[in-house]
């Protein structure tokens, strides 16, 4: 690999965006003003919970990623037949890779893996850009470069 390698500056400048992401500003949390008085007790009914139930049709998900061209998406849809499919998009206005037939949560179980996946070679990719950015730098500071 030559020091002026296209691919290195391109991981370099991509590492350099995932290691200072913009900031965001937290949700303001509405609190009631504080009195000289005791709170009141209140009864607090306690019930069983049930598991979350997850709808299949119109269930997504979107991939990991600074840039939305390349972000990877995962909705599934319910035909008619009762059957559900998974239609994956890279970017916003690529045709579709559908996947299917399958129940309902086979397709939940489909868009939870495929965005798992994607969560970890994304986070592998980015310590592996990250690595490269600090043994250039290594390098650069060795090699007198400023």
């Amino acid at each position: 690999m030559s020091q002026n390698d296209p691919t290195d500056h391109a991981l370099a400048a991509i590492a350099s965006i995932l290691d200072h992401p913009e900031s965001h500003r937290e949700p303001e949390i509405h609190r009631e003003p504080e009195t000289d008085r005791e709170p009141e007790a209140v009864a607090v009914e306690e019930k069983p919970l049930a598991p979350e139930m997850i709808e299949a049709a119109g269930y997504s998900k979107v991939g990991p990623g600074p840039i939305a061209a390349i972000r990877f998406k995962w909705i599934v849809r319910h035909e008619a037949n009762g059957e559900y499919y998974v239609d994956e998009t890279i970017g916003e206005h690529s045709a579709p890779i559908t996947t299917g037939p399958m129940s309902g949560d086979a397709a939940i179980q489909l868009v939870d893996d495929r965005e798992n996946e994607a969560q970890r070679k994304f986070q592998q990719l980015r310590s592996e850009m990250t690595g490269r950015a600090a043994a250039a730098n290594l390098t650069r500071n060795d090699s007198g470069e400023m």
